[in-house]
């Protein structure tokens, strides 16, 4: 190639790893080391889980700091970003499992009041347009917490006010929404997120998640039924929306009470950077993640990237940890190369713990055979 390349870094978080913003800078020194003369851009990109906010403040966006509960109701900084009217909201930032005091799992205690928090702090502020980022949930309330937050009231028979936790929606008979946000009201909700999960049943919130959330058999079938209850009350026609069940059923909660639409993570995300803007002169574009799978191919942030890129012509090359997917299956995905940090270190611990290292090695290798 006789013109300079332009490059086009685009990956997510390598998990329990490197964060999606050092995983570009790796790959970038490793490209820079081998073409000097090559344009490196670096968007990290994330699928509305933890790293959202993060890619949103990468790509200049500014970040706001605030102070709101955590799973447990323990005040903590949390922080969402904002451009414009918009605000990008990160479940996992401020009431994900990451959140939880010593790690120490509440299945049936802990909420998302933090969240509605975070949410009335950005409408207070200006914002019209919240996108809330889905994913990494602590809790399993249905969104009540969430809801609570911005003043909807939940009372059960006695009429009492019922405390956070899904487990106590066991206990829910009443629901008073006149006191919900003004701003909230006529605010757009748009949830970024990656999984189709319903509320209930064996594909459900409780079913597939709970278990992550160290909730055991009983505590399981407690919590499906309360979640069950509660969407009785709320509006049963929104438990079997795709992605009712996401995060702990707050996708729900967000669906019935606040018209909340839902799409995919990567697609939200890659419209509101104006990645196609970015692709316009790139040469190349480089994505990952921890691992490329079978599970990737659902909606995960290096597909998103993969075919945003192919759709503009532009080639793209994938990185991971490990690659899973078969040649022919990454070729029908439309990469023309993969990476895998295995090739140099099979030892994954040692690969994890090296990533950084590893990943420069590999974008000299992508700017040696791509560039």
């Amino acid at each position: 190639m006789t013109s300079a390349p332009r490059v086009l870094l685009a990956p997510d978080k390598f998990k329990g790893s490197l964060t999606a913003s050092e995983v570009a800078a790796a790959l970038a020194a490793g490209i820079a080391s081998v073409r000097p003369d090559a344009e490196i851009r670096r968007v990290p990109v994330a699928d509305g889980g933890d790293g959202t906010v993060d890619a949103f403040v990468a790509a200049g966006w500014e970040r706001v700091e605030t102070i709101a509960p955590g799973p447990t109701g323990v005040p903590a900084a949390a922080a969402y970003a904002r451009r414009g009217d918009t605000a990008v909201v990160e479940l996992a930032e401020v009431v994900g499992l990451v959140k939880l005091p010593g790690g120490q799992f509440d299945p049936l205690g802990t909420g998302t009041e933090g969240l509605g928090v975070v949410i009335a702090d950005a409408l207070d502020r200006g914002a019209t347009h919240v996108v809330l980022g889905l994913g990494g949930s602590a809790s399993t309330d249905g969104g009540a917490g969430l809801l609570r937050a911005l003043g909807v009231r939940v009372f059960d028979d006695d009429g009492r006010e019922l405390p956070s936790g899904g487990g106590c929606l066991a206990r829910a008979a009443r629901i008073d929404r006149a006191a919900l946000h003004p701003k909230a009201a006529t605010a757009r909700f748009t949830l970024a997120c990656d999984v189709d999960n319903p509320l209930l049943g064996p594909k459900g919130a409780v079913a597939v998640y709970g278990p992550q959330k160290g909730a055991d058999a009983e505590q399981q079938a407690f919590l499906e039924a309360a979640l069950t209850n509660w969407a009785n009350l709320v509006g049963p026609e929104f438990a079997e929306r795709p992605g009712a069940g996401a995060a702990g059923g707050t996708g729900f909660g967000a669906l019935a009470v606040l018209g909340a639409e839902m799409r995919s993570g990567i697609e939200v995300l890659l419209e509101l950077l104006d990645f196609p803007a970015l692709l316009r002169d790139a040469s190349l574009v480089v994505t990952g993640e921890g691992s490329l799978d079978a599970q990737s191919l659902h909606g995960k942030a290096p597909i998103g990237v993969c075919r945003a890129a192919r759709a503009a012509g532009v080639p793209v090359v994938a990185v991971a940890g490990h690659v899973q997917l078969p040649p022919e299956a990454l070729r029908a995905a439309g990469f023309t190369a993969a990476y895998p940090l295995s090739d140099l270190e099979p030892d994954t611990a040692r690969s994890m713990a090296n990533a950084a290292e590893l990943l420069e090695q590999i974008g000299a290798r992508i700017a040696q055979h791509e560039l």
